[in-house]
């Protein structure tokens, strides 16, 4: 049985998939990147390599991506980590055509071909509105716990409108309204609904082709689904495996790496003079 491994180190957290040579999950593992980002790296891979009970020499080949990609120091190649969301994606969502990736730092739209190739792309273009750092940033001046903001948040009866599009401005504005007598939950989903306004005009730029599937660590995020959902007027594929998409679709090219070192090579004819 072949192993194939994919290392997505991202912004935050830092993700590892082991597949089989069925593609199938056969184990994953999740870390905070922190400042050591080559450790975080390793981390995340050993563990995953402990959760499904394999030694280093089981996995034949790894490919690192994210950010810090070329931090994956034991990999044997990097990839983008927009073309592995693409091909997580597609393998996880067969019908998926669009792909809007929300994570830590910035937020990615793009559209796929029914074999997860690339077609078009574009990310945010003004700071971190529009991503998990915003989301972040709400959480702290709320003094709210990152998980419990979903949740808050489709408490909400009257939502305010949140127009700061950096940041850095995002804690002002929160308290503001707070210091006006706005409830927690109403300033929440605002929050939820600028984040969900910003991802879904750049889905448009690319082109929202359904099915769309939603990835990234911001997944997790109940509200943030149901937010993009009503600005697109669409349901969109979300599962427990859309935070590690990026991993897994690090994890299909290594695969197809393994599987296409093992192919038998064509023979050459031999030339009669």
């Amino acid at each position: 049985m072949a192993f194939a491994a994919g290392v997505d180190v991202g912004s935050t957290q830092t993700k590892a998939v082991v597949i089989d040579e069925h593609r199938t999950i056969v184990s994953r593992a999740l870390f905070d990147t922190g400042a050591n980002v080559v450790q975080a790296a390793e981390r995340a891979y050993e563990e995953a390599l402990r959760k499904g009970r394999l030694s280093e020499d089981d996995v034949e080949y790894v490919v690192g991506t994210g950010y810090g990609r070329y931090k994956v120091t034991f990999g044997d190649t990097q990839v983008t980590e927009i073309s592995c969301h693409g091909r997580g994606a597609v393998h996880m969502f067969p019908g998926t055509r669009t792909v809007v990736d929300m994570g830590g730092q910035d937020t990615k739209a793009i559209r796929v071909s029914p074999t997860g190739e690339i077609v078009d792309f574009c990310m945010n273009d003004k700071c971190a509105a529009g991503t998990g750092r915003f989301l972040g940033a709400a959480a702290a001046a709320l003094e709210i716990p990152l998980n419990d903001l979903g949740p808050t948040a489709l408490r909400f009866q009257k939502p305010v409108r949140i127009s700061t599009t950096c940041t850095v401005f995002a804690e002002s504005e929160v308290l503001s309204w707070l210091g006006k007598g706005k409830k927690v939950e109403d300033i929440l989903w605002g929050v939820h609904q600028s984040i969900a306004t910003r991802s879904a005009g750049l889905l448009r730029r690319v082109g929202v082709d359904p099915e769309v599937s939603f990835t990234g660590g911001v997944t997790r995020n109940v509200a943030m689904i149901r937010a993009l959902e009503e600005k697109l007027g669409m349901k969109v594929n979300v599962s427990e495996e859309s935070h590690f998409m990026g991993a897994l679709g690090a994890a299909l090219f290594a695969l197809d790496h393994i599987l296409a070192s093992r192919a038998p090579k064509p023979k050459t004819a031999r030339r009669v003079v």
